[in-house]
């Protein structure tokens, strides 16, 4: 049973924070923990402004959200890390290879699907992830 997940990105401020915010309200009623940090995090800064509008405007809200850098404890504390890309998978295994085995793609469950960054993109880039991962997050939810 998971009780601890942890979504990866690479700056912890697009990405993972939105799928955070998604995946925490899907599991509200099952007492998991949700968290997201970040493998290059810019640290302390706030969720993309893009990225908030669209979590806004599908009724979730990441206004709290600071920036964190991953670090091995959280890896350690994690019972499930959830990542947009193969090579964040790669990365993280290299800071910690005991989380190899409970390490996996958020589109796992749609072929294993990666989620592009949407950083210092248009609108639209932002508005095709925000699917992807509402796609990611429903799909994993069956599974928690």
């Amino acid at each position: 049973m998971f009780k601890n997940i942890l979504v990866v990105c690479v700056g912890n401020i697009c990405r993972s924070p939105s799928a955070e915010v998604m995946l925490r309200e899907a599991v509200s009623a099952k007492g998991i923990q949700v968290s997201s940090a970040g493998l290059g995090a810019l640290v302390d800064h706030r969720i993309d402004a893009t990225a908030q509008q669209l979590l806004q405007e599908h009724g979730f809200d990441g206004g709290a959200h600071r920036a964190r850098q991953i670090s091995p404890a959280l890896l350690s504390g994690a019972d499930l890390v959830l990542t947009m890309e193969r090579k964040h998978i790669h990365r993280i295994i290299a800071i910690a290879p005991e989380a190899s085995g409970k390490t996996f793609l958020l589109g796992k469950w749609q072929g294993d699907r990666e989620i592009p960054d949407p950083y210092r993109q248009q609108r639209q880039a932002f508005e095709h992830v925000h699917a992807l991962m509402a796609e990611g997050v429903g799909s994993w939810v069956r599974y928690l």
